[in-house]
């Protein structure tokens, strides 16, 4: 198994939570969510069982049908799978937990027995039909999963990258242009590869993109499965088929008659909060009136998508029935495409500020006597004010949004970032730093 941080996540909550609270692993399909769950039983409990309901024996399931005496229920549990339980020293996974909605239910009656743990992990566990008929428990510390970040990823591939690159901002001096064009390769391999843990064990294996691409498709092609199960229209297929083509667009915000090619109805906009309650798109909200309090001005109608896994937007994006698609990765690696790729570093700054515990947001506003718009990509909230973040692939010299936008709110902003695959550098109070650096500021920020 690779080296997780959600394992330290779950360390903290047998510390400080169980068994007064079942451990909830939510995330979208795919992303380790079971695999990390039942290596931490592995190694922290005495024994433990695991109930997968995608995929369960009908002995065991029958075992569920009736948990009103959970001494009767237990003793049931026990025989049918052939493992012991011990009191205050075994837990009890229930994996794709939405797919039993009452065993979901019936969570606080198990955690108010106190004798085991238990933990959860689910996929689409908010979706309407999985929550409507049940009371759902409050006893559930969720615990958010994420795609591997990029230090999980070197953690996979072998490598102590990470730990030198957070050494090298904290010189605040430039990486040089040999070490730093390097560097920004490397990165460029996460990006393509992303971080889902099937594609990266493709990727250790074989270090080869079709087999990556394969693997990668394979996972579209199971969230495909899930968005026609959920909406038989596919109207939910095409809103998280459109993402990657809108932000390439350059659009300020997500539109979802552009994805369905017809008018916004009250049921596309249910659709909508299904995709995001599915975890595989993340969404970032226009904030009207940038204060500290990030949240409290949004426009609820005003919205950018990004997917949860850059890799998945790599592969979508360079979409081909072809096998050009492996010339188009050497390109991406070798920063040689012919277009302007802006908007998959976006795509992946999302992701790291997300994976980072943040929320998204950003803000546009219209140009003094123009039909055209400012933006800033991305604002966090620090130290009581506002870090504006723009998000470039190459061009470090056109950065207007960000010099409006600080002189707007000179008395609110806190520090101006760029990110790009340039070197560290700055121009007047703008920062600039190659894409890499993003989560070391993130980190200082939180601080």
């Amino acid at each position: 198994m690779f080296k997780r941080k959600v394992y330290d996540a779950l360390a903290e909550w047998k510390e400080k939570y169980s068994p007064r609270y079942a451990a909830m692993l939510e995330g979208a399909r795919r992303v380790g969510k079971s695999t990390v769950a039942e290596e931490f039983a592995r190694n922290n409990f005495k024994s433990y069982i695991k109930v997968d309901f995608a995929n369960v024996k009908k002995n065991i399931l029958e075992v569920f049908d009736d948990i009103a005496s959970l001494d009767i229920f237990f003793l049931r549990l026990q025989a049918a799978t052939g493992i012991t339980l011990y009191p205050g020293e075994s837990v009890i996974i229930f994996d794709e937990i939405q797919k039993a909605p009452l065993v979901r239910q019936a969570i606080k009656y198990l955690v108010a027995d106190g004798r085991y743990c238990y933990i959860e992990t689910g996929s689409l566990i908010s979706i309407k039909k999985n929550v409507s008929d049940i009371v759902i428990p409050s006893e559930e510390y969720f615990i958010q999963v994420y795609t591997m970040d990029y230090e999980e990823f070197l953690w996979a591939v072998g490598t102590d990258t990470y730990n030198v690159l957070r050494e090298l901002y904290k010189t605040n001096k430039a990486v040089g242009e040999q070490l730093n064009r390097k560097l920004m390769r490397d990165f460029r391999i996460y990006m393509a590869v992303g971080g889902m843990p099937q594609a990266v064990e493709a990727y250790i294996n074989q270090n080869n993109f079709e087999d990556i691409d394969r693997v990668k498709r394979g996972i579209l092609k199971l969230y495909e499965e899930d968005f026609y199960k959920i909406d038989d229209s596919g109207r939910l297929s095409k809103m998280y088929n459109s993402i990657p083509g809108q932000l390439a667009a350059n659009k300020n915000r997500y539109v979802i008659s552009s994805a369905t090619r017809k008018r916004t109805t009250t049921k596309d906009k249910e659709i909508f909060s299904q995709l995001l309650d599915s975890k595989t798109a993340l969404i970032s909200y226009n904030v009207m009136d940038p204060s500290v309090s990030l949240s409290a001005t949004v426009d609820d109608e005003a919205y950018k998508l990004y997917l949860s896994d850059t890799g998945l937007f790599t592969t979508m994006l360079f979409n081909s029935a072809d096998k050009s698609y492996t010339e188009i990765y050497s390109k991406l690696l070798g920063d040689k495409l012919d277009v302007n790729l802006g908007y998959l570093y976006e795509n992946v700054a999302a992701q790291i500020i997300a994976s980072a515990g943040h929320r998204l947001f950003y803000h546009t506003w219209k140009k003094q006597d123009d039909v055209h718009y400012y933006e800033v990509d991305f604002l966090i909230a620090s130290k009581a004010k506002l870090v504006p973040i723009e998000i470039k692939s190459s061009n470090v010299n056109t950065h207007k949004s960000i010099s409006v936008f600080s002189d707007k709110y000179s008395k609110k902003v806190y520090k101006q970032y760029l990110f790009s695959q340039k070197d560290v550098g700055h121009k007047n109070q703008i920062l600039f730093k190659p894409i890499y650096m993003l989560p070391f500021v993130l980190e200082e920020l939180s601080e």
